[in-house]
């Protein structure tokens, strides 16, 4: 295995923002859904990052960041009273997902942010690649 370079670091990082917005996606998309019972309600999916440093680099402060799974929350789906809903069940109650826009929106706008910020060192380590190549000339 080669070592670990600036490009494949971020790289990995854009990779772990694409998996967190792709969640955040789906959350807001079912944010409005319904079921007829607690068990079938929508429950915002949140995923699982882990830190992972290559065997050859353990001393070096090298690491990266992979998905290692994309849990379902724990978090009870709300539940309302609406009688004259087809999904009702026989005490007129519907179960609404648990996903709160508000926080969905402010995790878009960090895995966005985090996005950029791995697109801005790639760039940076490009540019000086690119800086220290023309210095020869």
């Amino acid at each position: 295995m080669k070592p670990l370079t600036v490009f494949d670091i971020a790289g990995r990082g854009m990779a772990a923002q694409k998996v967190r917005l792709n969640t955040v996606a789906s959350n807001i998309a079912n944010s409005g859904s319904i079921a007829d019972s607690k068990d079938n309600a929508y429950r915002a999916l949140r995923p699982v990052f882990e830190t992972q440093y290559p065997a050859f680099q353990q001393g070096a402060g090298v690491s990266t960041v992979d998905t290692v799974d994309v849990q379902r929350s724990s978090r009870d789906p709300e539940r309302r009273h609406m009688p004259g809903h087809p999904l009702a069940d026989a005490d007129g109650f519907v179960y609404a997902t648990n996903v709160d826009v508000n926080e969905e929106m402010v995790d878009m706008m960090e895995a966005s942010r985090q996005y950029q910020n791995n697109i801005e060192v790639i760039a940076t380590a490009k540019n000086l690649i690119l800086k220290t190549l023309s210095v020869g000339k």
